[in-house]
């Protein structure tokens, strides 16, 4: 029925429908937003782990570099595996629903990562640890390839007129959460353990306790109500039987613009709660313990000006938002790497905490940007791609491209020469792409 066919109601019935309906979209956000924390904390585990203990635990080399390169490899090869997740779960979710998208998703990252904490590492089981590991880390990168896009899309299709980028940029908090739990787990652990034992078998802990995260996950999820593009007739939306080759042949600029828009951004963040995990006590010889408490409160910053960003994106429109983000972390970039040479926990942690919160005037808009370039039929493969395939070549690949650099230039400024230039190819791009905030969500 109409909003003008509609009749009349006694006072403080409509106050009320009103009230429900933002309990409802709000109970939708956060079960977006716990969802994807939980996605990114079982991806965070992997790359904090990664950067710790997996490298000789399953590639056995006489190098620690090799052994580095060969850990971060299998980072990277779940960021390969994310465009099959945009195809599969793009597909779903354009398709049947966002929901059955998101709790598709949630159950492959929950058996991936729960199936590494359970490996066998090489001295155990050879060549079939790496082998395995290689295989539940695809696994986790197809499911990482439907969970963005259909969290965001999820909040921003049910969001109120004028506060779209408010509810999409929820989940965006999920990753430094996530990251923010992990650590919450890999700290205490290390310190119960010790560095020895955490290498020798209590780097599990975070892998196994997964389960309990997966299944509160599942049960919000299954709670949660699907999508108003859903609640009209499947003929009316015209979805095609391929959305992610309907979206090349038909938006092929956008795509590769919105891909560029977020590059920047991705790199800003792997290098920073990543690789610096890595590269800091390695060749710099700082406390592991120094770069986590440093990554970890520039998390905790970063998910902190989330939601300011997003009502600035919703005042002012995404464009201006993410145009100083990708300027600020582009100027930033090499002050903020750079810090780590002084070795002080202060002095990185500052540098640090002021780059993502930089980061996140790029990240957060893009929850409704991206989504806001595409139809609502190509919706949910529309803004996966450009996210995912951003994440995978400005992210996915940061660390393996850090330390090939480092090996090169023994210098942590290269981190932010590679991390700036990519910013200004976000920078152009979002320059290139029309401001979106007054566009229609419903067709």
């Amino acid at each position: 029925m109409s909003d003008i066919a509609k009749p009349l109601t006694p006072p403080g019935i409509g106050t009320s429908d009103k009230s429900s309906d933002k309990s409802k979209v709000s109970r939708i956000a956060v079960a977006s937003l716990i969802g994807t924390t939980i996605e990114y904390y079982d991806f965070a585990v992997y790359g904090t782990a990664a950067a710790l203990v997996l490298g000789p635990a399953f590639f056995p080399s006489g190098s620690s570099t090799v052994q580095t390169l060969a850990a971060f490899l299998t980072f990277a090869v779940a960021f390969l595996a994310r465009p099959l997740g945009v195809v599969l779960f793009g597909t779903i979710g354009d398709r049947l629903g966002r929901k059955r998208a998101l709790v598709a998703s949630l159950v492959v990252m929950g058996v991936a990562t729960v199936g590494v904490g359970l490996l066998p590492t090489y001295e155990t089981a050879g060549l079939l640890a790496p082998v395995l590991l290689v295989t539940l880390r695809l696994l986790q990168g197809v499911s990482m390839g439907g969970e963005w896009g259909g969290a965001v899309l999820l909040a921003a299709e049910h969001a109120p007129p004028g506060r779209r980028a408010l509810y999409a940029s929820v989940p965006q908090a999920g990753p430094p959460l996530g990251f923010l739990l992990s650590s919450a787990v890999i700290l205490p652990t290390l310190a119960i353990a010790g560095r020895d034992g955490f290498a020798a078998g209590a780097w599990r802990v975070p892998f196994l306790l997964s389960t309990v995260l997966i299944v509160i996950g599942l049960w919000v999820r299954s709670r949660v109500t699907e999508s108003p593009v859903f609640d009209r007739p499947a003929a009316d939306r015209s979805v095609p039987r391929f959305p992610l080759g309907t979206l090349v042949r038909e938006h092929p600029g956008r795509l590769l613009l919105g891909i560029g828009t977020a590059i920047g951004g991705s790199a800003v963040y792997y290098l920073t709660i990543v690789y610096s995990l890595s590269y800091g006590p390695k060749a710099l010889g700082i406390p592991q313990n120094t770069m986590l408490i440093a990554a970890s409160t520039a998390a905790a910053c970063g998910a902190a000006a989330t939601v300011p960003a997003a009502r600035l994106a919703d005042r002012v429109g995404r464009r201006p938002v993410i145009l100083t983000g990708a300027v600020g972390c582009a100027v930033w970039a090499m002050p903020m790497f750079g810090a780590m040479q002084t070795g002080d926990v202060w002095i990185i942690t500052a540098a640090f905490s002021l780059g993502l919160v930089l980061f996140t005037l790029m990240f957060s808009p893009v929850a409704a940007f991206l989504p806001e370039l595409f139809p609502a039929r190509l919706r949910y493969t529309g803004a996966s791609a450009t996210f995912i395939l951003a994440n995978t070549l400005g992210g996915g690949f940061a660390p393996l491209v850090a330390t090939w650099l480092n090996t090169h230039w023994k210098s942590p400024l290269v981190l932010g020469v590679y991390a700036g230039v990519l910013c200004l190819i976000s920078l152009a791009c979002a320059l290139a792409l029309p401001e979106t905030r007054d566009k229609e969500f419903d067709a």
